[in-house]
């Protein structure tokens, strides 16, 4: 499978990235697969993002952040370039938190969004 590489479409915070790479190192993915962002449908928005470890395909883009192998359908671009990728570590706010410039209207839980 020919892999297609691109500039870096959305960013991670230091974070974001610390939290990536605790996960790798409790949990390595299989060789084939890589750090997945992308969107589907569903939420109270309309999209809801995706942040998991996934096999990679051909119609994905790849990335590499921080030494971290990442991987994006690349018909999600549209959604989600220039996207801010952040991990928050509060009492009441634990998580991914997602800031993306492309969202018309957001949900109040942060994980969903409408363009």
């Amino acid at each position: 499978m020919e892999m297609i590489t691109t500039s870096v479409p959305v960013l991670f915070t230091t974070g974001a990235v610390k939290a990536i790479q605790q996960l790798l190192t409790k949990h390595p993915p299989a060789p084939n697969q890589a750090l997945r962002v992308g969107v589907k449908g569903g939420g109270c928005s309309g999209m809801t993002y995706i942040l998991e470890f996934d096999t990679t395909t051909e119609k994905d883009v790849h990335f590499t952040i921080e030494g971290i192998s990442c991987v994006m359908d690349s018909s999600h671009g549209i959604y989600l370039s220039g996207m801010e990728i952040d991990w928050q570590d509060g009492l009441q706010n634990r998580g991914f938190t997602f800031t993306n410039p492309n969202a018309r209207k957001t949900c109040g839980c942060g994980t969903s969004f409408a363009v």
